[in-house]
């Protein structure tokens, strides 16, 4: 067993950088500008530049930036398609803004939906929209397929990108294929603000929305100024703005670290016979989440804790309870035989601890824990 466990968090920060931060928070602190300043104009920015989007909207928390976007969209009495399999925040927003959640089903190759999901989906319940979540930072490999789809039939399309940040497939990168991206910060993701959120879009009208959103409804000042719109306070702080440009500086470094260390323990799951999503159809996936398919008759909540037990300790899975089984959303109708893949997995995977901080050394004693664990079960 290693001296130190191997747990799925890692906050990716130099001494350096805390050091430049504590100095940064300083400044912003004598200068007294703490809110809409020129480290969130210029994380904004930098962001647009790094997706490769027209604009972005730095906000509060990646909910908030689907809640705006659902809201954009006037989702109010709509039925908007959702993967089941999502984090509660999709599903919120949706119902928020006054929308009806449709729950899709997921692949069981990519733990996302795919192009004929969404089409049995549109068909069946006449959705108007879609809340397309890329799971584990997995772009579905028709994507592209379905954006075109959304575009022909007249359905909006947004990304939830929060699990995504890096991730390419053909050249272009999550939140920026479709009507609108929305990223998260949370302490947890592949970048953080510590808490933050980011709206992504090439609309203008949609950008300059947002931005009197989250500043109660101003339009073009951020002190004083009427209010237009019904909006809320949901502004980024400047030194949470700040940690986002140090950690954008180092997205793709982070990114490629995952990256090689999924690669390893996949090489290990190859030798074992144990199936995991795949991103090889993709030019660059963030590795948010490493998805490991147990096989069947494997008791997760076991496996899970024989590799605990062994220092190795994984994260949430995506989702171990899907929505459509939690207690908030259980006056949303669905059909049982609608969400059939997500049934089998969603109890029957786990997600290991990779991380921009897991080292070569962690991913070999990884390989070992879970060759010992899988071939004892």
């Amino acid at each position: 067993m290693m001296d130190t466990a191997i747990r799925p968090f890692y906050l990716d920060l130099t001494e350096e950088e805390i050091k430049n931060i504590q100095e940064e928070l300083g400044r912003i602190l004598r200068g007294g500008t703490l809110i809409l300043g020129d480290h969130t104009k210029a994380f904004e920015d930098e962001f647009a530049e790094y997706i490769g989007c027209k604009d972005a909207v730095a906000l509060n928390t990646g909910t908030t930036a689907l809640d705006i976007l659902m809201r954009w969209h006037d989702v109010k009495g709509k039925r908007v398609a959702v993967a089941s399999n999502t984090n509660f925040a999709t599903v919120a927003a949706i119902l928020h803004a006054g929308g009806q959640p449709v729950f899709m089903d997921m692949t069981e190759e990519y733990f996302v939906p795919n192009l004929d999901i969404l089409r049995y989906t549109h068909e069946k319940y006449e959705v108007q929209g879609v809340a397309w979540v890329h799971i584990g930072g997995i772009i579905a490999p028709d994507f592209q397929e379905v954006v075109e789809y959304c575009r022909g039939h007249g359905l909006f399309l947004i990304e939830d990108a929060a699990h995504a940040h890096g991730s390419i497939m053909n050249g272009i990168k999550a939140g920026n294929f479709a009507d609108g991206g929305a990223f998260s910060f949370f302490p947890t993701k592949v970048m953080t603000t510590m808490e933050g959120g980011m709206l992504t879009t090439n609309d203008e009208e949609l950008a300059a929305y947002a931005r009197s959103m989250r500043n109660q409804g101003k339009r073009g000042a951020a002190y004083g100024g009427l209010h237009y719109d019904l909006g809320n306070s949901w502004r980024i702080s400047e030194i949470a703005a700040y940690i986002g440009r140090v950690q954008l500086l180092k997205l793709d470094a982070m990114v490629a670290r995952r990256t090689q260390a999924a690669g390893g323990l996949a090489e290990e799951l190859d030798r074992l016979a144990v199936e995991y999503c795949s991103t090889r159809h993709m030019d660059q996936a963030s590795n948010y989440k490493f998805i490991v398919k147990l096989p069947e008759g494997c008791d997760r909540d076991k496996i899970k804790a024989c590799l605990k037990d062994k220092g190795v300790i994984c994260g949430g899975g995506v989702y171990d309870v899907p929505c459509h089984q939690q207690p908030v959303f259980q006056n949303i109708p669905y059909e049982e035989e609608d969400l059939k893949v997500t049934e089998r997995w969603c109890p029957r995977h786990i997600c290991p601890p990779i991380t921009s901080g897991v080292t070569e050394e962690q991913v070999r004693y990884m390989r070992k824990a879970f060759a010992e664990v899988l071939n004892a079960r």
